[in-house]
């Protein structure tokens, strides 16, 4: 599977912006897709996932503020970001991991189909 993301730029504080993450084909049976970031000197995390059954887990500094979403054909991955801060300044990944869902999704070592990221830089 390859993942391509689009939708990063500059926003100023208190803005939205909307990724997509393009899949190359659809993900079918068990299955976890996310949406994950790393700023400069820090290290990547988990910014939202979402499993085959259909839950949505959101990190703490997101949560309220960012929708993660998938198309009907459970192709495409979406990520809707409002109210955002300085701190939501990185370099955002789409993230696809096949055969694993629950609780396994919080693991980034579940996680074997990566993009190539998109750059969200948001100034105050």
């Amino acid at each position: 599977v390859q993942l391509v993301e689009s939708g990063g730029g500059s926003v100023q504080a208190g803005g939205s912006l909307r990724l997509t993450c393009a899949a190359s084909r659809n993900i079918y049976g068990t299955y976890c897709m996310g949406w994950f970031r790393q700023a400069p000197g820090k290290e990547r995390e988990r910014v939202a996932h979402i499993d085959s059954n259909g839950f949505t887990i959101y990190a703490d500094s997101v949560k309220d503020r960012f929708t993660i979403s998938q198309d009907n054909a459970k192709k495409d991955l979406y990520l809707q970001m409002n109210s955002l801060k300085s701190e939501d300044t990185a370099e955002y990944y789409c993230a696809a991991g096949v055969g694993r869902s629950g609780g396994y999704c919080f693991r980034q070592e579940t996680y074997n189909y990566w993009g190539q990221g998109t750059q969200v830089t948001v100034s105050s």
